[in-house]
């Protein structure tokens, strides 16, 4: 049994009193005010001046701001929860410009609240403590918080249910080493078809509560706007969804802890979720799966645990190519689950073939880049002591 030092988060819902929801109020609708504002003065710059604004702009900009009298309120919250906003609008605009993500967003308060506490948080007891907060916020504990604490963050979720997040530099104790191999094939009838025979089931949340969705959805569009009633409804129908999302996750993530637990090598293909919802006839089906959610967790268990996780290209024909023979089968549908191979003759399962090819191909790829690595290895043992190495040296190996 291996130890190793990771950074993990302990999510628990809080209890705050009504005086201490008022402070936390103000300090969602400070962050959010800092985000708008200077996401709008962003973009004025740039369309007037073809210029950019950076983080020291936007936090020398803020120290101003908060001198003038009309914007004294902005010092009732903790004024490093404030800048941490301004550090996530750098982080987004620069994702933008480097193509990884959509442009930023607007903050709407009826969407989920959060700010964070990057320095001075104190928990102990099942007490939270949190800078310009005199009295301790009430935590309920579902499990034990261990390690050094590095920062928090609070957030109210569009329910009205409030919760802490304290991440923690702490010890892990990693999963046994085994020799199992397995390779992984999502779909939606089953959510994992695994090599080995396992098939892990997809409980289909969304399918499940959809009547009872749909028809608080309904009264929700007849409410009055604005009104006390609406507000009631939104509620309402915030908690079905949050309960789909909390089912989905925690199914989720039992499939993945025990996948990792069971195996050493796991190899999936590196699907592409966004363009695949864009077919309108699978895409709530496939947005209900969650792919995304599970490789996530599926590739940070591994590193947890020193497992070798292995990503196939999106292009490999898993399930068109027959595992006995390797013939491609370009004629096969999304709607042929059995199909016999025209070359060898034997039958197969659409799923569980493309799960032994994922596994084979993984191996092909992992036996290629691991004497690559290895080859890697034995050139900086070779070097000179102090002697720099070039970048190939530095890299490290990714395997795809």
């Amino acid at each position: 049994m291996e130890y190793m030092k990771i950074k993990k988060s302990f999510k628990y819902r809080i209890y705050p009193t009504e005086g201490q929801k008022i402070l936390l109020s103000k300090h969602f609708g400070v962050k959010r005010f800092v985000w708008n504002h200077f996401l709008e003065e962003r973009k004025k710059v740039y369309l007037e001046n073809k210029q950019n604004l950076n983080y020291y702009d936007n936090a020398k900009a803020l120290t101003e701001l908060k001198k003038q009298e009309d914007f004294v309120w902005l010092r009732e919250v903790n004024s490093q929860s404030v800048q941490a906003s301004l550090r996530d609008l750098e982080v987004a605009y620069t994702n933008f410009f480097h193509k990884k993500s959509k442009f930023p967003r607007f903050k709407s308060k009826k969407d989920k609240q959060s700010f964070r506490i990057p320095q001075f948080t104190k928990y102990k007891d099942e007490q939270l403590w949190i800078p310009k907060f005199k009295q301790a916020i009430k935590v309920k504990e579902d499990r034990p918080l261990t390690g050094e604490i590095l920062f928090s963050t609070i957030s109210k979720s569009p329910s009205g249910r409030y919760f802490v997040s304290i991440t923690c530099d702490t010890e892990y104790t990693q999963y046994d080493k085994n020799t199992n191999q397995v390779g992984i094939d999502l779909g939606i009838k089953d959510l994992a078809i695994c090599s080995n025979g396992k098939t892990y089931e997809n409980i289909k949340n969304t399918k499940k509560y959809s009547k009872k969705l749909s028809y608080e959805q309904k009264q929700l569009s007849k409410k009055q706007k604005d009104s006390e009633s609406k507000n009631r409804q939104r509620i309402i129908v915030a908690k079905i969804h949050e309960k789909i999302a909390n089912s989905r996750l925690n199914h989720i993530h039992q499939i993945t802890t025990q996948i990792v637990r069971e195996n050493q090598t796991i190899c999936v293909e590196d699907l592409a979720v966004a363009n695949m919802v864009k077919n309108h006839k699978l895409a709530k089906s496939i947005s209900d799966c969650s792919w995304g959610e599970f490789l996530r967790q599926l590739k940070y268990k591994s590193e947890w645990n020193k497992r070798t996780f292995i990503t196939i290209d999106r292009f490999f024909p898993s399930s068109k190519m027959c595992n006995k023979c390797e013939f491609v089968n370009q004629d096969l549908t999304l709607n042929d689950r059995e199909w016999i191979c025209p070359n060898c003759g034997s039958k197969l399962d659409r799923d569980k073939n493309a799960s032994e090819n994922i596994l084979e191909q993984g191996l092909k790829i992992y036996s290629v880049c691991g004497m690559q690595s290895e080859s890697k290895q034995k050139r900086e043992e070779a070097l000179p002591l102090g002697e720099p190495t070039n970048h190939e040296a530095q890299s490290s190996l990714v395997v795809r």
